[in-house]
């Protein structure tokens, strides 16, 4: 991509915004639509514009793919644990009301780490959904030499 400064100074400044508004969604989707999916998404589309506009290498140096890996793997480790730990505690697979001292704290709680592992693992997962796409080079025409050799 040819460097266009307007672009790269729209998309430093516009990068924050679409952070804090997937942190947003992911916060208040206790108490309205949204939650960890939502925020997930929105958070990796962030990331994804970057990409767009800064380079593929250079958005892979900011997140690299070892990193998504070990992310998306925390995810799902936060999402089961706590269900794992509600077992532990004497109830069934994500009973939020053991995790506090009150039903409605414990449900607070575990909301907020359930959609916190969604989150972490949807993003995680869509980002390296694109560098797989956009890390592949573009098919070139094979030539009958190929084309022998595959049969």
């Amino acid at each position: 991509m040819k460097h266009n400064l307007i672009l790269r100074l729209i998309a430093k400044y516009l990068f924050p915004i679409i952070a804090l508004f997937a942190f947003y969604v992911q916060f208040h989707g206790d108490y309205s639509p949204g939650g960890g999916f939502q925020a997930g998404v929105i958070l990796s589309v962030g990331f994804i514009f970057y990409a767009m506009v800064f380079g593929l290498k250079t958005a892979q140096q900011v997140i690299p793919l070892n990193l998504l890996r070990v992310l998306a793997s925390s995810g799902v480790l936060i999402y089961g644990g706590t269900g794992v730990a509600t077992m532990l505690m004497g109830g069934n697979f994500l009973d939020y009301d053991l995790l506090s001292q009150s039903p409605i704290s414990g449900q607070h709680l575990g909301i907020l780490l359930v959609e916190a592992g969604v989150g972490i693992t949807v993003s995680s997962v869509m980002l390296m959904i694109f560098y797989a796409f956009a890390g592949r080079d573009m098919p070139c025409e094979t030539s009958s030499d190929d084309e022998g050799n595959r049969q």
